[in-house]
């Protein structure tokens, strides 16, 4: 089971959305992106939002990659 994403914040500079995961910047937004991420984190949870844009999310199959013979030797 996937935990739930934290440690992500943004800012508005602007007209750009500066975001960060746990303080180092991760992306920046700008134009009709930024106005977007803007209309959509007002209505559900920013920290999934932005996870999903920045790709930092578990996407559940770490364990499985793990234990496959082609990484067994990492």
């Amino acid at each position: 089971m996937a935990s739930h994403p934290e440690g992500f914040e943004y800012r508005l500079i602007g007209e750009d959305v500066v975001i960060s995961h746990n303080g180092r910047r991760a992306t920046i937004l700008r134009g009709a992106a930024a106005r977007r991420f803007i209309s959509d984190v007002e209505i559900g949870d920013p920290q999934e939002l932005i996870a999903r844009l920045t790709g930092n999310y578990k996407r559940g199959n770490e364990r499985v990659a793990k234990n496959h013979p082609r990484n067994k030797r990492r």
